[in-house]
């Protein structure tokens, strides 16, 4: 597409744009009585419309039948979380009895690395996302130390390249470096500071290729780009549903666990939902694991938690990850385009993220050279919702299922003039 900064330009690739209407799904936060332009999708998800009505209908099952909800509801509490399953492994490409919904993310990556992280003497290496946002880095640092390991020595953190970030080349050179060593590869499929998207498939193989397991940190990643983890043959992943799954601020986990590892005898931190539902209320004194991801389960459903990602997974399904993805790519060329053009002017934007479409899905994170605080407080003054990060980088997500390119072409125009007021 051949881009041009202007609004009209902006509005007329708006009107051919078959997700147009997605946005009108969802509510935009007012301030001072207008709309805000909301860039932070990679953060917090917008609240779809339909969010509030759903959470009221079980809150009313409740109401009119007590325990009985669990069988009587509208969606019975007991299958709470079978009526998500679809809808979730088509955003993730799993099969439905691949993925399940739990918990919260951290807490259940403790739960797959107590079954996928099996260090022996000579194999208890981790390899590790560069950067990684701080609570993958402390799970895995005390699942070295639980296993008497030292995590100096046991983790091996990713090293950026000259661009500034982790090229797949140096991901598969680090894992042949450590083969002999290596029990786990554990990174971000999207690395939440960078927004780059990694090769999942050709680091899964490589892992694989030494002797090692391969899992995914999918919090910035599920519902922003196109994943096959099933195809991929990816051995688990873990992910949240409050950033582009838009569930809600501490919604409800998901986990994904390949088919091949559902009828092995692995260990696990055993709870009475992950038992077989055919005995599950017979109470079996041991535990006998369904064969699917289920079996990673621990309680019931938190039906309140996921009511609003049923909704927002259901509007993942009418729009399709396939036109997600394609709109996506275009929308943050868009914004790149815009920053290239400021560049053109004013030198005062480094693009921390890869040009590359396919090594990154709608998160730009901008590094400002000069004034970045202020101009990120400029942005906000304009009703411009982005994301800060010190010491100089604004991460910016236009989000495909509700921002448009009139929301892009504004962000950079605000951006543009923020510049060259500060410079003037």
């Amino acid at each position: 597409m051949q881009y041009e900064f202007s609004e009209s330009f902006a509005r007329s690739v708006d009107e051919m744009d078959v997700l147009r209407n997605f946005r009108e799904k969802f509510h935009f936060p007012v301030h001072e009585g207008k709309p805000v332009k909301y860039f932070c999708g990679n953060s917090l998800g917008l609240q779809p419309k339909e969010t509030e009505q759903a959470l009221l209908q079980e809150l009313n099952d409740w109401k009119l039948h007590g325990v009985e909800g669990h069988f009587r509801a509208g969606h019975p509490w007991y299958s709470y979380h079978e009526f998500l399953k679809e809808n979730m492994a088509a955003v993730v490409g799993a099969l439905p009895s691949e993925t399940t919904l739990m918990n919260s993310l951290t807490t259940n990556l403790h739960l797959m690395l107590v079954s996928f992280y099996r260090p022996t003497k000579q194999r208890y290496k981790i390899i590790y996302d560069w950067s990684p946002f701080p609570s993958d880095r402390y799970a895995l640092q005390s699942q070295a130390a639980f296993h008497g390991f030292d995590p100096d020595d046991a983790l091996i953190e990713l090293k950026p390249d000259a661009n500034g970030y982790v090229s797949t080349r140096s991901v598969i050179e680090t894992i042949e470096a450590n083969k002999n060593s290596l029990a786990l590869v554990m990174i971000g499929g999207v690395n939440y500071y960078t927004g780059q998207l990694y090769d999942l498939k050709s680091i899964t193989e490589a892992a694989h290729k030494t002797g090692a397991l391969a899992g995914f940190d999918l919090a910035h990643a599920a519902g922003n780009v196109l994943l096959k983890l099933h195809d991929w043959n990816v051995d688990f992943a873990v992910w949240c549903s409050y950033k582009y799954l838009n569930a809600g601020p501490g919604s409800v986990g998901g986990i994904f666990v390949h088919e091949k590892h559902h009828s092995e005898n692995l260990p696990r931190f055993a709870g009475w939902w992950g038992n077989d539902p055919a005995t599950r209320f017979t109470m079996p004194e041991r535990f006998i694991p369904v064969k699917s991801a289920d079996a990673w389960q621990l309680s019931n459903a938190p039906v309140f938690s996921m009511a609003p990602l049923m909704v927002s997974l259901n509007i993942f399904s009418e729009a399709g990850m396939e036109k997600l993805s394609a709109k996506s790519k275009l929308l943050t060329g868009y914004l790149e385009f815009l920053i290239s053009e400021i560049n053109k002017e004013q030198d005062a934007i480094t693009v921390l993220t890869p040009s590359d479409e396919n090594e990154r899905g709608c998160q730009l994170s901008l590094v400002m050279k000069k004034n970045g605080k202020k101009v990120f407080q400029i942005l906000a003054e304009k009703r411009i919702v982005a994301d800060w990060r010190e010491p100089d980088v604004i991460r910016v997500a236009p989000v495909p299922l509700y921002n448009s390119f009139d929301d892009v072409y504004h962000l950079g125009s605000n951006l543009k003039q923020a510049i060259e007021n500060l410079t003037a």
